[in-house]
């Protein structure tokens, strides 16, 4: 188990759309012109045909990458290099080991990932692991206005967090088909909710974990076995005795 298991609980009404978590997110991690870590989902106001009236207000929702328990994208990376922090349950990305393929694009429901023009590996939120390592919270929770995001161990139930999760109100925002267990979480009424798309893994990729993959495995595993055997003969079995012959 894990020893933390970090989240985000997010009063989506209390969003102004001020776009100051999107912003301070940019500049903390310095994110590229024309990509972004987080984001603001909008559900625009409804009328009513009858009347012309209002039927339901507008709706902001902040998100950035889930930090999903189920999560596609590690099992899209063809490297690990994609994985979970099985120290704190965060999805992490090993930029050393990144080969900028982009399999684990398509494979988020959110599209909480990009391609990195520059550095050519794929980035995406990490829950500013920096800043968490000198003990700060991330950059979009202490620059929300309305305090709309709050961040914590849910395994401690002193936090914040936890406090708020334990009420049970939250809701996850999910894809019907692809349900990968997201922390973020959700107080009370959040629009929209139809956003997410199915997480798809490229073909060849499913095709090295479920079909190659397996198969490799099993032909070093019989190797292997091939050698042992031939190892423990030798160890095993008497030699021959070399004056025998002669006689």
């Amino acid at each position: 188990m894990i020893k933390e298991k970090l989240a985000m609980v997010i009063d989506s009404t209390s969003c102004i759309d001020c776009k100051g978590c999107m912003a301070a997110c940019k500049v903390e991690n310095h994110v590229p012109d024309g990509y972004w870590r987080n984001w603001i989902k909008t559900q625009e106001a409804v009328l009513n045909p009858e009347d012309s009236g209002v039927r339901v207000n507008s709706h902001f929702q902040p998100g950035n990458c889930m930090h999903c328990d189920n999560p596609t994208c590690v099992k899209a990376c063809p490297t690990g290099a994609t994985y979970r922090n099985e120290t704190d349950g965060t999805i992490q990305v090993n930029k050393q080991l990144c080969i900028g393929c982009g399999s684990c694009i398509p494979a988020c429901p959110y599209g909480a990932r990009y391609r990195h023009p520059e550095k050519k590996v794929v980035d995406k939120c990490d829950f500013c692991k920096t800043r968490r390592e000198r003990g700060e919270l991330p950059a979009c929770v202490v620059t929300c206005p309305t305090k709309a995001r709050v961040f914590g161990n849910l395994n401690d139930p002193g936090s914040e967090a936890a406090k708020l999760l334990g009420k049970g109100t939250a809701v996850r925002v999910v894809n019907a088909k692809t349900d990968t267990k997201p922390n973020i979480y959700y107080l009370g009424i959040t629009q929209p909710l139809d956003w997410p798309v199915e997480a798809y893994i490229p073909a060849p990729i499913w095709a090295w974990e479920n079909l190659a993959r397996p198969l490799v495995w099993l032909a070093v595993g019989v190797n292997a076995l091939g050698v042992l055997t031939m190892l423990g003969k030798q160890l095993l079995l008497p030699e021959k005795d070399d004056d025998s012959e002669g006689q």
